[in-house]
């Protein structure tokens, strides 16, 4: 079984501090988002609940959260060749 960085206390605590600073940065991207959702909804709506803003706003902070963290696991899962240390038994068998 090939080992990957994940596996040592060192190339682990660096892959999750750059999946942190990725994150980081997707917090930024989501405030540019929330941003740019509240200014489209105050002139189409007006005053409305306080309850609307609200909502959309833990919305579009819930969805592009989401998404950063997702894509970040998958770069994290293949920046530190551990997608290469899984054993494929698919491929075990084409050998054969």
């Amino acid at each position: 079984m090939h080992r990957s960085s994940l596996d040592t206390p060192e190339g682990a605590a660096f892959a999750w501090a750059r999946f942190r600073r990725f994150m980081r940065g997707w917090g930024w991207a989501s405030l540019v988002c929330v941003i740019a959702v509240e200014a489209w909804l105050w002139p189409s709506f007006g005053f409305s609940s306080p309850h609307v803003y609200l909502a959309s706003a833990v919305g579009t902070v819930g969805i592009v959260m989401m998404v950063g963290a997702l894509m970040g696991l998958v770069f994290l899962s293949s920046g530190t060749g551990h997608d290469e240390s899984v054993i494929d038994p698919t491929e075990i068998e084409k050998r054969r």
